[in-house]
This record gives structure tokens, sequence and C-alpha cells, in this order.
């Protein structure tokens, strides 16, 4: 069995508020890694959704030019491969936790831009995703446009990495992420199922044991992150 290292995040910081414009907005923080996320409305469903009543949830992601240690350029001729799948884990991850029928036929959009990128991108754009969707669905509420809450709990995500030395540590920065064996992104909900486990071992194969190991470092982590998440919350 590997031994579990460090168990909680690195410093977690949400600033929930910071677009005038967007129906719900926060910069979230985990330690030096920091993304500009906002939740937008709009009042209509993608064409396969029309008429069936239902809404839909969707994310965009994107990491600015100077958001790691070399410039990189502006994806104009559409996402990338590694953006692609980064949008689609985050849009499913929170279509996850929403009752679409609740959200009646108009869309959530939510955009997740890297400011600073010292690993752990795609967590920390889920874990304040989803308070962006929270804050945006209770402004809703408040205008009458909805009845009731679709939203079915909360959502979190988090990085986990298994040493050389046989180690478990949570949420990576760049460079531990990068002499990790293996590293793994684990999304979970408030009530503990989880949303998507992704786990990649770079050399070595890792064991049932180390997945053990891992998925309970991934649960201690996730509780922190979820106090914060409601902590800010509790402001709304």
């Amino acid at each position: 069995m590997s031994l579990i290292k460090r168990s909680t995040p690195r410093p977690i910081k949400f600033t929930p508020g910071i677009n005038p414009y967007a129906y719900g907005s926060v910069i979230a923080e985990f330690g030096n890694t920091k993304v500009h996320i906002t939740a937008s409305v709009q009042e209509s469903v993608p064409n396969f959704l029309k008429g069936k009543g239902q809404g839909w949830v969707t994310a965009e992601y994107s990491m600015l030019p100077s958001s790691t240690h070399t410039r990189s350029d502006r994806e104009r001729k559409g996402p990338s491969g590694r953006t692609q799948e980064i949008q689609r884990l985050i849009g499913r991850s929170l279509r996850s936790i929403v009752d679409m029928k609740k959200l009646g036929e108009r869309s959530i959009l939510i955009d997740c831009d890297v400011i600073v990128a010292d690993g752990g991108t795609r967590t920390t754009s889920i874990s304040g995703a989803y308070i962006a969707l929270e804050i945006a669905v209770r402004r809703l509420l408040k205008e009458g446009l909805l009845k009731e809450n679709p939203i079915k709990e909360g959502l979190a995500a988090i990085s986990i990495g298994l040493t050389k030395e046989n180690e478990v540590i949570a949420d990576l920065n760049y460079e531990e992420d990068s002499n990790c064996g293996t590293d793994m992104n684990i999304v979970m909900t408030s009530g503990g199922k989880f949303v998507e486990v992704q786990g990649t071992a770079e050399g070595e194969p890792f064991s049932m044991e180390h997945l053990q190991s891992l998925l309970a470092c991934a649960q201690a982590a996730l509780q922190v992150v979820m106090k914060e998440q409601q902590a800010v919350l509790e402001k709304f």
C-alpha cells in the first residue's frame, strides 16, 4: 500500500462576483493556479434539444497566452485536442448534477479562462465552475425565471498523483505533476459519488492498492474543497 503524503489541497481561494455582466462569475485559485470563470444564460437550446422541454449546460476552456512559462498562441483556428477534451470534461461534469427538465429550454454556458497555470487547471476550472453555476441558478430563481432549483448536489474536482517513491499527493502543482509516475483527475459530487476518474500511468503501471490510496486521498481532499465552496455560496 502506498503512503498518503499530502491529502489536503494547496491554498484555495474563490472570489465570486468578479464580472458584473455574467449571471455568475468567480476567480478560482488553487495554489498559484488561477482561473477566471463566468456563467452566461441564453434563452435557447441547441437544435437537437428544441421542443423537448429541457435545457443544456456546456463549457468552453482556454489558456491565456501568458498563463504558462512560455507564451502560447491563441487558438484562433479552433480548439486543440487537449482543449476539446477539457471542455467536454467540464461540461459533462456540470450536467451530471443538473436536472435539465427543471432548467427549461435555456442554456447555461460556462467559460473557463486560465490566467495562471501551475497544475490542475481542469480541476480548478470544474470546482470554480460549480460556484459560477450555482450563482447563476440562484439569480434565475430570484428573477422568477426558474420555479425550482435544477441543481441536485454539489460538485468538485481534484488532481492526485503517485510519485516514483510510492507517495500519494493531492492537488499537484506543475513540478509535482511532471515528476509523478501516475496522475489522476477525480470529479465527485457532494453526495460522494464519482463523476469522472481519469488515471494514467506515465511509467510503471499502478496496482489496485495504489488506486485505492489515490481515491482515498481524493475523497479527503475534496471534502476540503467542498467546504470552501459552501463557505462562499453561503453569502449568496
